[in-house]
C-alpha cells in the first residue's frame, strides 16, 4: 500500500474523505465541499442522521461537481476528545470501507482537526498509521480470489493536510507498522513453513538494518547447559534454536535493555497431548518471539538511540518416542532442577533458559519477556488486556502508561510467596506447573526464579497476540501485539 501526503485539494479523483468532529454543522473544507456538491452533503447528513460519532462514516456515491467518484465524511467524536487512537480508527475504518468498493485510490483530508497532546502533523500521521495497519493482508497462500465482481484493489492513500511535518512524523510510525507487519506475518505462517530453523533464518534479514544476529543450535545450547529449553524439543524432527539479536544504537558500553520471547513454533502439548479441536491455532504459540523480532526490526529501522537485546527460544513441542515425559527431571542453565509434571507447560521451560542466558551474558537494565503462556490469563482478562507480572514497580508503571498511550493495554497481576510454594517439588527444586488455581500467576512465579533479582516484567499475551479481537486497525489473525507498546516504552524512557 502506497501512503503519501499532500496539500489539501478537492480536485483529486478516486474516493475522497473528510474527517469531521461531532455536530450538525459542516465547517472548513467540509463546507466548501458541500458547496461544490450543491448541498448534497447536508442533505445526506440529515437523511442519515449522521452526527460525526467516532467510527461512523457517511458516503455519497457518484457526486456531481467534484472529480471524486465518491465522497465520505468520517466521524472522530467530540472535538475536545479526539485522540491518537480515534484518528487511527478513522483511517482504518475508511480503508475498510473503500477496500470493498471499486476504488484504486483514497484521499483523506484533515483540516482544522485538533487533538489534545498531538500536533496537526502528528494527527495526520496517526490517520495514515491506522490506514496502513488496516491495509495489512496475509493471503500469500490463496491461489484463487473470490469471484465477487470486484475489479480494482485499493493501492494508494493520500493524507491531505496543511501540516508540512506530517510526512516526517509518519516516517517514524511507518517503521512501527513495518515491525508489526513482520510480527503478524510470523504468527500467521503455517507451522510446516515456519519451523524453528526457518524462523531463525528469517531473523537474519535484520542484519540489513544493522542488527547483529547470532543463532545457537542444539550443540551450543547443550554445552551451555540449557536442559530446560532443549527438553521441550526432544520429540521434534526440527532442531531447537536460540536467536540473539543485538541493536547497539546507544552509547558504547551503556547497559542494554532486553526483550525475551517464547517461540514455540507449534505446540501439540507433547506427551500431555492437547485436544484436537482448535489445535491448529497452536501455530501462533510463538507470538512472543514474533513480537521481539518485530520490535528489533522497528528499533533498528528508526535508528533508535538505545542498546537493545532480543533473545528468542525457538522450539517445536511434539509427541514422539524421544519426547520428554511427565515425571522427567531436567537441569536448567541456572543449575536449578525442574520436575516435568505436564509437558504442555513448555513455554516456561523455554523461557527459563532464555532468561538466564540473557541476564547472565548481557547484564541488562531490565528484562521483559513476552509469551502466549497460559489459557488462564484469558479467563482472567479476556482478550482486551495482556497480563503483566513484575518484580519492579517502576517498570510496571512505564509499561502500563505505554500501553494506555498505544492502545495495547496491560493489567498488573499479583505475585507472592504463597503462589511460589505451589511450584515446589518433592523431587526437584521446582515443578513446571502449580495446579489449576492461579495458573498464570504460578507460571510467572516459575519464571521469576530465573531472573536473578534483575528488574523484570512478564507479559502473558495468550489473549492478545493471536486470534485477538478484530478492530478498525487489525483484521489479521496474528495481531503483531506488543511491538508498538515496547517501542513506546523505549522511546519514552530509554533513549533520552
Amino acid at each position: 500500500m502506497n501512503i503519501a501526503f499532500a496539500e489539501i485539494s478537492l480536485a483529486k479523483p478516486g474516493a475522497l474523505a473528510v474527517l469531521v468532529t461531532e455536530g450538525t454543522t459542516l465547517r472548513g473544507v467540509a463546507a466548501d465541499l458541500d458547496d461544490k456538491l450543491g448541498g448534497a452533503l447536508k442533505r445526506a447528513v440529515k437523511a442519515a442522521g449522521f452526527t460525526g460519532k467516532s467510527g461512523s462514516i457517511l458516503e455519497v456515491v457518484g457526486p456531481q461537481g467534484v472529480s471524486a467518484s465518491r465522497v465520505l465524511l468520517a466521524g472522530l467524536g467530540k472535538s475536545g476528545e479526539v485522540s491518537a487512537a480515534g484518528l487511527e480508527k478513522a483511517g482504518g475504518e475508511l480503508v475498510g470501507r473503500i477496500s470493498k468498493a471499486n476504488e484504486a485510490s483514497l484521499s483523506i483530508i484533515l483540516d482544522g482537526i485538533s487533538a489534545p497532546k498531538l500536533t496537526a502533523a502528528e494527527a495526520a500521521a496517526r490517520v495514515a498509521f491506522g490506514a496502513r495497519l488496516r491495509s495489512y493482508r496475509f493471503d500469500k497462500y490463496k491461489t484463487k480470489k473470490k469471484e465477487d465482481g470486484k475489479k480494482t484493489e485499493l493501492k494508494s492513500i493520500t493524507v491531505m493536510t496543511r501540516a508540512a511535518a506530517a510526512r516526517k512524523d509518519y516516517g517514524t510510525l511507518s517503521k512501527v507498522a513495518d515491525g508489526m507487519a513482520l510480527a503478524r506475518d510470523l504468527v500467521n505462517e503455517p507451522p510446516n513453513v515456519l519451523f524453528p530453523g526457518e524462523f531463525a533464518r528469517r531473523t537474519r534479514a535484520l542484519s540489513k538494518l544493522g542488527v547483529k544476529v547470532e543463532v545457537l543450535g542444539e550443540a551450543a545450547m547443550k554445552k551451555l547447559g540449557m536442559g530446560s529449553l532443549l527438553g521441550v524439543g526432544y520429540g521434534s524432527q526440527h532442531e531447537s534454536q536460540l536467536v540473539v539479536m543485538r541493536w547497539m544504537g546507544g552509547k558504547p558500553g551503556e547497559k542494554p535493555v532486553a526483550f525475551v520471547g517464547k517461540g514455540v513454533c507449534f505446540d501439540t502439548g507433547g506427551i500431555s497431548l492437547k485436544p484436537g479441536a482448535g489445535m491448529e491455532d497452536m501455530k501462533g504459540d510463538m507470538g512472543g518471539a514474533a513480537c521481539v523480532t518485530g520490535l528489533m526490526h522497528t528499533l533498528a529501522a528508526r535508528k533508535a538511540k538505545v542498546n537493545a537485546i532480543g533473545v528468542i527460544g525457538l522450539v517445536e513441542n511434539m509427541p514422539d518416542g524421544k519426547a520428554q515425559r511427565p515425571g522427567d527431571i531436567v537441569t536448567s542453565m541456572s543449575g536449578q532442577t525442574i520436575e516435568i509434571i505436564n509437558t504442555d507447560a513448555e513455554g516456561r521451560l523455554v523461557l527459563a533458559d532464555a532468561l538466564w542466558y540473557t541476564q547472565s551474558r548481557f547484564k541488562p537494565k531490565f528484562m521483559i519477556d513476552l509469551a502466549t503462556l497460559t489459557g488462564a490469563i484469558m479467563i482472567a482478562l479476556g482478550k482486551e488486556y495482556a497480563g503483566l507480572f513484575s518484580n519492579d514497580d517502576k517498570l510496571s508503571k512505564q509499561l502500563t502508561e505505554a500501553g494506555e498511550a498505544e492502545g495495547e493495554k496491560v493489567w498488573r497481576m499479583p505475585m507472592g510467596a504463597a503462589y511460589d510454594k505451589m511450584i515446589d517439588s518433592r523431587f526437584a527444586d521446582m515443578k513446571n506447573v502449580g495446579g489449576r488455581d492461579g495458573g498464570s500467576i504460578t507460571a510467572a512465579q516459575f519464571l521469576q526464579r530465573f531472573v536473578n533479582k534483575l528488574p523484570w516484567a512478564h507479559l502473558d499475551i495468550a489473549g492478545t497476540a493471536m486470534a485477538s479481537p478484530q478492530t478498525a486497525t487489525n483484521q489479521s489473525w496474528g495481531s503483531g501485539w506488543g511491538v508498538r507498546l515496547l517501542n513506546r516504552l523505549v522511546a519514552d524512557h530509554y533513549e533520552k
